[in-house]
Parts: structure tokens; C-alpha cells; sequence
């Protein structure tokens, strides 16, 4: 699958590898892997060309690749990963074998597993007192009624290696998280109970190398609970966001999220927190963090994009790489 000749990005003198000219003032190609027919992608073809522009003048070309471009990976400096990850698919064997030839790479492959696993995610952040919600590890069954006791109704369960909402859903009584945990359980060997924190939003703070990059309020889907509400037919329907700055942004949210993260690594992260009386909770830390132009930028603007490519070249020109 290829990418259509309006999806390319824009790049002075390509000289047919997916390199550069002798007249481009270039001094890195970044491969950024996309899928150009996903539904949710982590950044629109859009936005990265935005990106393109801002990074040209930084003397760094971003180019498009596609799942077919493993071969010619290594003919690119760095590796952006702009597709959904999995452990299961080709984005992770694209994580590997960028780290195998020494490139700086976004998403990396730890990163991939230890965002990917709901319960070592959970168990980590309990570890480092990075607050989270009350949870009960469903094993089977017989589990049932201590999720019941400790969280009361509604909880909200979720498959381990859930992503965009999906494999979460909230239980309103005893039958239903029987039902559920029931059919979840044939595939999976543990799923996650939680505490249902009701928000109007969700704080989503951006980490890129263990600082704050951005932060939004993703807000809820129309008449629904998460953001993304995935209907039985139709387009996924999304929430909108709400705008800030960092300095807008509490410190206690800042701090709880860039703390969150660095638990993971020192790639780029999206770290998700309810806001409440009772304090700043810890939904999770995503990998593969959705940044738009318009959007996760909005607030602080070109310096998203200026530092996400700083990320890389503080990596390519360390001394003795």
C-alpha cells in the first residue's frame, strides 16, 4: 500500500532513495511511518506535512513510509512511528529494527510493551506512588465480588492491551460485569477492574524526554463517558479539546504526569488523569500519543513541533554515536 502522490511530504531535492540532493541543505531524513487509510491515525497526513516545514528549516527532511519500506529503513536517520503501535503487527518490527541500527526512534520498542500492558502499567505507577485509581486484577471469575465490594458500581473494565477506548467498558451492576468479564476472560487471561471517575474531561499531558510538551482537555463524547465512543456502525464520534498553555496548566497535573512518564522511558507520551476533589489519578500512559496541528498544539503552538525535532537531533549528534 502506497501512499497517494498528495500525501507526500514536502521535501527539497529527493534524489529517488528517499535521500537528498546535493543542492538540499538537509543534514537528516526522519522516516515517519503512516498508514494513509486509518481511521484514528496518531497525526493526519496534514499535520505531519506541518511538521515538514518546521523541521526543513531545522535542516531535517520528513518523509513517508509505509508497512512495505522495512527494507530501506536503515537509508533513514531517525524513525517516527505515526501508525497505531502493537506488539503483534510490523509497527513493532519497525521499533526493532530501528533500534538494531542505531536510530533514534519514536515509538521505541520497551516503550511499546510497557504502554501496551494495562496491568504492568497499573502496577508500575502503584510502584512509584504515581496515583492512580482504585483497581482489583481480575484472574477469573471468583474475582467478581471483590471487584464488587472494593469499587462499587459503576466500574469500569478493560481488556490489558486496550487502545482508543476500545476494550473499556463501563458495568452498572453485578450482571453486567459478570457477562462481560465472562466473554473477556475466553480471550484474555486478566482484566483490569477500576473505579469509575466521572469527568466532564480528561487531562492529556504530553511528555517528550521526561518534560512536559503540551497538555488538552480531551472532552467526553457527546452523551457518553469516554472520549471516543466507538457506535456499532458509523465513524468512531470524538469529543472535542479544550485549549492551554503549560503555565496555564495546574503544576500538581504537570508534575503528576511527567512523573507518570518517566516511569516508562524518555520518548513521547500521553499521559491521561482525571481531575478530582480527591486529587490528580493516573488513567494511563499511551505510546504513540495522537499530536495534531490545531489540536495538541494549540496551545503551545510551533514549539511542539520545534522540540519534537530537537528530540532527534540531540540524539543523532551526541558525541561518539
Amino acid at each position: 500500500m502506497g501512499l497517494d502522490p498528495q500525501d507526500r511530504l514536502p521535501a527539497a531535492g529527493q534524489d529517488g532513495r528517499g535521500g537528498r540532493s546535493p543542492l538540499t541543505p538537509a543534514r537528516y531524513t526522519f522516516a515517519t511511518l503512516v498508514d494513509p487509510h486509518e481511521e484514528l491515525p496518531p497525526s493526519e497526513i496534514s499535520s505531519l506535512r506541518y511538521w515538514a516545514k518546521i523541521a526543513e528549516k531545522m535542516g531535517v527532511e520528513i518523509e513517508p513510509i509505509t508497512r512495505k519500506d522495512l527494507a530501506k529503513l536503515a537509508n533513514y536517520d531517525a524513525l517516527f512511528i505515526r501508525e497505531t503501535t502493537s506488539i503483534s503487527n510490523h509497527t513493532y518490527r519497525f521499533a526493532r529494527r530501528a533500534q538494531q541500527e542505531g536510530m533514534p526512534v519514536i515509538d521505541d520498542p520497551l516503550s511499546m510493551i510497557r504502554c501496551t500492558n494495562k496491568v504492568y502499567l497499573n502496577e508500575l505507577m502503584a510502584y512509584n506512588k504515581v496515583p492512580v485509581p482504585p483497581t482489583v486484577m481480575i484472574a477469573g471469575t471468583s474475582d467478581l465480588e471483590l471487584a464488587a465490594q472494593t469499587l462499587g458500581f459503576p466500574l469500569v473494565l478493560k481488556i490489558p492491551d486496550s487502545s482508543f477506548s476500545r476494550g473499556v467498558k463501563k458495568c452498572g451492576n453485578f450482571e453486567e460485569l459478570k457477562t462481560l468479564a465472562t466473554e473477556w476472560l475466553e480471550d484474555s487471561d486478566l482484566l483490569i477492574a477500576q473505579k469509575f471517575i466521572p469527568t466532564e474531561y480528561d487531562w492529556r499531558v504530553g511528555v517528550l524526554g521526561g518534560q512536559p510538551l503540551f497538555a488538552v482537555h480531551y472532552l467526553m463524547a457527546k452523551k457518553h463517558w469516554q472520549i471516543v465512543n466507538h457506535k456499532a456502525s458509523g465513524k468512531p464520534d470524538q469529543g472535542g479539546i479544550k485549549t492551554f498553555t503549560l503555565k496555564e496548566t495546574p503544576p500538581h497535573v504537570v508534575d503528576t504526569a511527567v512523573k507518570a512518564a518517566r516511569c516508562i522511558g524518555d520518548g513521547l507520551y500521553g499521559v491521561d488523569l482525571k481531575e478530582t476533589k480527591d486529587g490528580v489519578f493516573v488513567i494511563e500512559v499511551n505510546d504513540n500519543p495522537n499530536l495534531d496541528h490545531g489540536w495538541e498544539d494549540s496551545g503551545e503552538k510551533d514549539e511542539v513541533w520545534v522540540r519534537l525535532t530537537q528530540w532527534f537531533l540531540e540524539r543523532l549528534d551526541r558525541p561518539g554515536r
